[in-house]
């Protein structure tokens, strides 16, 4: 069946209370067994079951089982923000004395943490990931996983990734993608051969902003048996689900990031329109930046969409879409007064939502990297991001054109 067809009816592959379309929301905290040895049985993971609200509901389990057909992985683990999930996966997958490989193109978020994660004693190299020989370069002996996201927010640049995916087979490195910027109707991590994928669920999957949510899925092209973080207690079984086992239990459970059950309801209904609401948001991305290509305001507009986009031949390889996603300088103009002069275009820190927003990039979500830093990223003070919503695209355009004439 096609994407959407497999997952509106992602939940009625289980056999859901009372002939309900959707998974209830399961409020519970607590489950009683009347047979001791089964709960036991359930905490050791000997039998399917549940636990405790801060491991397991079966409300977050049918998310977890939508987000793992949309990827074509075998496994899914939610947490409370796309943020827990990535945190909570490095943690629970390296050590003290280990080295990260990254995209230097990162969300400003992620690059904090990373910062955080090397003053832990884990080393961290940045570097361009549009570059599969950039990426080669700072292999070494500790080396144990490369991160990078699908497109960069806020520059757009792809990472290059078929490539990187070669590479860390040959040299059995962990290939983490964050997909929240595609999603997985857009690209399939698995297929260049990614051993784990990453997406805010908060972003396009839930699509509302109307909860907040992450996801780490199991992809199966890692061989778990020869990693050597893997804790002994977790390596029962097929070794294929050694790591997202241990990021369950060293992640979730540990540090308690839990994603609760009405923000799973909520994410699980509004994925169900995911591909339409892309479709709709990409083509709308595409008609606005060719209107705005050439435009005497526009000093530079950043968008994988466009032919003279550095990777626009590998955007169209890789992606059904190039995206919604796009970022202009301004020429001449204030961007806090451009902003404030658009009148459907909503000033917003969020992406991926049905109604198009814009934020001023420097002064928000990057303030806090500092100027040198955000200009090493290619950040100028002028640049401001557009995540694009289904309005239709004419009254979008209208939106931009007042703002710029006046």
């Amino acid at each position: 069946m096609g994407f959407t067809s497999r997952i509106v009816h992602s939940d009625r592959q289980d056999q859901i209370e009372h002939g309900s379309i959707h998974k209830p929301i399961h409020t519970t905290v607590t489950y009683a067994y009347e047979d001791a040895r089964e709960l036991a049985a359930v905490f050791q993971g000997r039998e399917f079951g549940y636990s405790y609200g801060r491991q397991t509901n079966p409300t977050v389990t049918a998310l977890q089982n939508k987000i793992s057909v949309m990827e074509n992985g075998s496994a899914t683990v939610a947490f409370s923000t796309g943020m827990a999930a990535i945190g909570s996966t490095l943690f629970s997958l390296l050590q003290r004395g280990d080295h990260l490989i990254s995209s230097s193109y990162l969300f400003g978020n992620t690059n904090s943490l990373f910062s955080s994660f090397a003053t832990h004693g884990i080393e961290v190299s940045l570097v361009d990931a549009t570059s599969v020989d950039a990426v080669a370069s700072e292999i070494r002996e500790n080396t144990k996983m490369v991160f990078v996201e699908t497109i960069a927010n806020p520059r757009t640049q792809i990472s290059d990734l078929q490539r990187i995916g070669d590479l860390c087979k040959d040299h059995q490195l962990v290939y983490f993608i964050d997909n929240t910027m595609t999603t997985p109707y857009l690209f399939q991590p698995k297929n260049v051969g990614a051993s784990l994928s990453i997406n805010s669920l908060t972003k396009y999957i839930g699509g509302h902003a109307n909860a907040l949510g992450g996801a780490v899925t199991e992809l199966n092209n890692y061989d778990w048996s020869s990693y050597s973080n893997i804790y002994d207690i977790y390596k029962g079984g097929d070794s294929s689900s050694w790591a997202i086992t241990q990021i369950k239990k060293k992640g979730l459970r540990d540090f308690g990031a839990a994603l609760g059950p009405e923000a799973a309801h909520h994410i699980s209904v509004g994925s169900d329109t995911l591909a339409l609401r892309m479709d709709r948001a990409c083509s709308n991305a595409k008609k606005i930046t060719d209107f705005l290509s050439g435009h005497r305001s526009i000093k530079r507009l950043y968008y994988p969409g466009l032919q003279n986009h550095p990777e626009n031949e590998l955007a169209q390889t890789l992606f059904r879409h190039p995206g919604a996603i796009f970022s202009v300088e301004l020429n001449n103009l204030d961007c806090f007064d451009f902003l404030n002069k658009l009148r459907l275009v909503i000033c917003s820190s969020n992406l991926g939502d049905t109604r198009t927003l814009g934020i001023p990039v420097a002064h928000t979500i990057y303030s806090e990297m500092g100027r040198k830093r955000r200009l090493e990223m290619g950040i100028q003070d002028s640049l401001v991001r557009f995540s694009i919503g289904i309005e239709e695209a004419g009254d979008l355009i209208a939106d931009f054109d007042q703002a710029l004439a006046s």
